[in-house]
């Protein structure tokens, strides 16, 4: 079968040269949760890579959505340094996407300027805080923050919006039963649990479309551990999200606070995660991470196309476009994505190691494959410092984080690469 990888492709009214996408995976790169060179830098560094589109990751919506001093913060001021950034893009020959949304629970007041918010009242084990239930009157002024976000992004010059609903953060943690326990119209059955998002995409929606933004949803397929969502409901989740008209979903899984490596697979490096954080902020995680590590963030098995299976399982069931991501880091493996129906890929990992991959795929032959071999050094350093490769900075790492790395690539990495 010929391959679509190189062909145009239309998400709403959007058009990319390609079908590839770099995925909203956090850079943690911005200043005082403002746009930063370095944003800037890697993510023209993408589109000149040959991407057809980029998606600056997790604008919040609020101050209250703030889960990292290096989180984009979506308000009037960060407007002209963004629409620098989305020209650059443009100029490049890739479209700009931004993803948006809120991190509900999984903050500290110490960040998000206030006592964390999420769908109940709770405890957050990892800031560690108590959370306290959104208000009604809070959610419609939220439905409003998201709209605002929106009109900031057409005016920054961004062509698409992902709004994220998945992976426990705050829609994701009103959809699912492990964190959404509220006693009013917003929780309890399925269809209560779905309101907040029903609410937010509505608005979203309609906005988009007075705009001309294409409009994408980020959303579990599973929650990935015993009590959170499963197939059935995501599925049920999926569908209403079609018949409110969004132009395409990115299908994902996994819960940040419960089941992380569920999103990205392989192990967490431990070490390199305990590292690089501070220990004045971060004390009570670095003692977790020494005492008891492995039980906070099991692995789970890595190979690339790691979600295709499940996947195919939602594309039967759905009419509306799908984007596949996880594990995206072949030409075979993406090819045969796209034959099994999807619109388009997107990928992170593989364009934090090598933001030219795209042309390299453009280039190659069927055999091209990522030169990531799935360590994870990049998702470790990543809560701390920017989102970085270690082939990118081996001058500075330590011998002991060397030899984890080594032993995780051993593990997961493509031979022969």
């Amino acid at each position: 079968m010929e391959s679509q990888l190189f062909t145009p492709v239309k998400i709403g009214p959007v058009e990319l040269r390609n079908r590839t996408i770099r995925s909203a995976a956090f850079e943690n790169m911005c200043v005082d949760n403002g746009p930063s060179e370095a944003l800037f830098n890697y993510h023209t560094a993408v589109a000149r890579g040959g991407i057809g589109m980029t998606t600056v990751a997790y604008a919040s919506i609020n101050q209250s959505g703030l889960s990292f001093k290096g989180q984009l913060w979506m308000r009037e001021e960060a407007v002209p340094k963004l629409k620098e950034l989305t020209d650059a893009i443009h100029a490049a020959g890739a479209k700009a996407a931004i993803q948006i949304g809120h991190c509900g629970n999984m903050t500290h007041r110490k960040t998000c300027g206030q006592k964390p918010v999420g769908a109940s009242n709770g405890f957050n084990m990892y800031s560690p805080t108590f959370v306290r239930e959104l208000t009604v009157e809070e959610i419609e002024q939220f439905v409003k923050d998201f709209v605002h976000a929106v009109e900031l992004c057409k005016e920054s010059g961004f062509d698409c919006v992902e709004i994220h609903a998945g992976h426990g953060y705050l829609i994701s943690q009103f959809l699912s039963p492990y964190t959404n326990h509220r006693k009013d119209e917003y929780g309890g059955t399925l269809e209560n649990r779905m309101r907040f998002m029903i609410y937010v995409i509505t608005a979203v929606r309609e906005a988009c479309t007075r705009l001309g933004l294409g409009l994408v949803v980020k959303v579990n397929m599973h929650d990935g551990f015993k009590g959170g969502m499963e197939f059935d409901e995501c599925l049920k989740v999926c569908k209403m999200l079609e018949s409110l008209e969004v132009d395409a979903l990115v299908l994902t899984a996994g819960f940040v606070s419960r089941a992380p490596m569920e999103v990205m697979r392989g192990n967490m490096p431990l070490a390199t995660m305990g590292y690089y954080m501070d220990m004045k902020e971060f004390w009570w995680l670095k003692f977790g991470l020494k005492i008891a590590g492995s039980m906070m963030v099991p692995p789970v098995p890595y190979k690339d196309g790691y979600f295709l299976e499940e996947a195919k399982k939602f594309r039967a069931e759905l009419k509306l476009p799908l984007i596949y991501v996880g594990g995206a880091c072949s030409r075979k493996i993406i090819d045969e994505i796209l034959n099994s129906g999807f619109c388009a890929v997107q990928m992170a990992r593989a364009l934090v190691h090598d933001t030219d991959f795209v042309n390299k795929l453009r280039d190659g032959d069927e055999n091209t494959v990522s030169g990531c071999n799935h360590s994870n050094y990049c998702i470790g350093r990543m809560y701390t410092l920017d989102m970085k490769c270690h082939c990118q900075c081996e001058d500075e790492i330590p011998p002991k984080l060397k030899k984890e790395i080594a032993k995780l690539e051993a593990k997961w990495g493509h031979k022969g690469t």
